[in-house]
């Protein structure tokens, strides 16, 4: 633990403006909350391959470091733009497309935008907010539509440390809808190439998208800085969070929000030796300001220290669900925390709204059934492109079963890396044997598939999409499949949704090896709406540096 000074900086805040666009404290101006070193997160990542996850180690890559630093010199001398009173920009329309959407409208200038998550209203089907990480700001780039997907606005929601008021690097964007108190909520990180400070932040909107809490405002679920001894652990880093809200009007904790994320523990020298899987939840967020908000935490994996960080405590990639009755189902991989091997896909499970877990995490693949990356001799890349393809997982639940779905390379001589699945009929405790998602009517398709995410419909319609290089004999370029069950998930049908291939070796700067790490799925009671990180567009980018969109391809149930 240290001490740290806190020095307001207030020529970087935009005052008064709802999710501004404004300059983010990175490079040579360091944040005035202590002095300017290299933080713990930032040696991990350049000394091992794995553990903290990609979307944060894109940021400590000096091209976004560039990027940021023109975006904030073309904004000297230039008011501040917010969403209070224009609400963002519409996306232009491209020609050709078919039936895809572009969600986003191009950054200034078009850099990559990837890690998609969308969430829809339950209260009008028409109605659907998502995010991406944005390499221009650091923030995340939101997408609203009312119409059912036909056009979507775009804005930007950046974060701030409040103690300094310093823009922060963001992303890592997860979003979920609150029935009970008709709100969006968007949750991201904040941290800094230069100091430990590292938060898991929620923002509000209470307007479907249009504006949100600003950055100086947002609620804090986790922290490694204590607001009221001003003490801050600068061993933790925060990463990987995603959210769920329990929207049944039955449920003993209705209107709960949950908030599950991975606590790096990193030692000077970089080496993380443990990395569980935490829980902060609240019944209430404060909407007049969120940052009041108080939020409840549980360790649902324990800080246990595993040597080479290969114990049960190294955990990544969490996907918290809440099941009918209020039990909150959180899927992940025990993951380990510096070379981001998955010997397993585990499970855990709360009945008394997050309060308690599991005496210990489920195993939820079998043996023979299920291999990573590791396993098949691979670094987590897919070869022969060279961006990581981590086995980010995804978790539905309808009608009693729940559907867990994962990247698998136990086929990898026959049909590389497939889409698999399993499901459990009694809460988690017991799952079946996988089955191929990824299929043709001749069995598993050729080439690699990843990235998976699945949603429910309800009334046992399930739907998943994912990446799909089936249709490349080369297995490079990248489309985007989607598959529907009908009858819980016992029999599926899928087809390509996206409208043209891309190159991923194109998709992020001159490196080409990030597209994100996960893409997203929503069902509302009319519309389906899938969400995904697309590169069709970097051929005509006139930066000559990569460029990634987000596309939809909406459809009515």
């Amino acid at each position: 633990m240290r001490k740290m000074v806190v020095a307001v900086a207030a020529a970087t805040t935009a005052a008064g403006l709802v999710g501004a666009t404004a300059p983010q404290a990175s490079g040579a101006n360091a944040p005035a909350g202590g002095s300017a070193s290299t933080p713990r997160w930032l040696t991990h990542v350049q000394k091992f391959p794995g553990g903290i996850s990609n979307g944060v180690r894109a940021q400590a890559q000096p091209e976004v470091a560039r990027a940021q630093a023109a975006h904030r010199a073309s904004l000297v001398g230039t008011s501040s733009r917010g969403t209070a009173a224009g609400g963002g920009s519409v996306a232009a329309p491209h020609p050709g497309l078919g039936s895809n959407v572009q969600m986003n409208t191009d950054s200034d200038p078009p850099l990559p935008q990837n890690e998609t998550s969308v969430a829809a209203s339950l209260d009008n089907p028409n109605v659907a907010v998502a995010g991406a990480n944005d390499y221009v700001s650091g923030g995340v780039r939101v997408m609203r539509t009312l119409d059912g997907g036909h056009t979507w606005l775009t804005t930007t929601v950046i974060p701030q440390f409040a103690p300094t008021r310093d823009f922060c690097s963001g992303g890592d964007p997860a979003l979920a809808y609150s029935k009970r108190d008709r709100v969006f909520y968007l949750s991201q990180l904040c941290f800094f190439r230069e100091l430990a400070h590292s938060e898991v932040q929620v923002y509000a909107s209470k307007d479907n998208g249009r504006t949100w809490t600003p950055g100086r405002a947002a609620a804090i679920a986790a922290s490694n800085y204590n607001y009221t001894t001003g003490e801050e652990d600068d061993s933790i880093f925060n990463d990987k969070e995603l959210i769920a809200v329990d929207n049944t009007p039955t449920s003993p904790h209705y209107g709960r929000l949950y908030v599950t994320y991975t606590k790096f523990h990193v030692q000077p020298s970089g080496f993380s030796d443990y990395c569980p899987l935490q829980l902060s939840y609240t019944d209430t967020v404060n909407m007049a300001n969120p940052s009041l908000t108080t939020f409840q935490q549980t360790k649902i994996q324990p800080d246990r220290p595993g040597g080479n960080g290969t114990g049960t405590s190294a955990n990544q990639f969490s996907t918290p669900v809440v099941g009918p009755d209020g039990t909150l189902n959180v899927g992940f991989v025990s993951e380990n925390c510096n070379d981001s091997f998955d010997p397993h896909l585990l499970f855990q499970r709360s009945s008394d709204g997050g309060r308690t877990f599991l005496p210990h995490a489920v195993q939820i693949d079998k043996r023979g059934q299920y291999r990573d990356f590791r396993d098949a001799g691979l670094d987590d890349t897919l070869p022969p492109t060279s961006f990581r393809a981590p086995n980010t997982i995804s978790m539905a639940y309808d009608s009693g079963v729940l559907t867990y779905v994962y990247q698998n390379n136990i086929n990898r001589r026959r049909s590389k890396a497939d889409i698999s699945y399993q499901q459990s009929r009694d809460g988690g405790l017991h799952w079946s044997d996988s089955r191929v998602l990824s299929r043709t009517p001749n069995g598993a398709a050729r080439n690699d598939q990843f990235f998976p995410w699945i949603a429910s419909g309800g009334n046992r319609h399930l739907y998943a999409i994912w990446f799909d290089r089936r249709q490349d004999r080369a297995n490079h370029n990248i489309n985007t499949w989607q598959a529907h069950s009908v009858n819980n998930g016992r029999t599926w049908s899928s087809r390509r949704i996206s409208t043209a291939s891309w190159n991923p070796d194109r998709g992020f700067f001159t490196s080409g090896a990030f597209i994100g790490d996960y893409n997203g799925l929503a069902v509302s009671r009319t519309h389906v709406y899938p969400v995904w990180t697309d590169g069709r567009f970097t051929a005509i980018n006139r930066t000559g540096i990569g460029e990634t969109d987000i596309f939809t391809n909406v459809e009515l149930r």
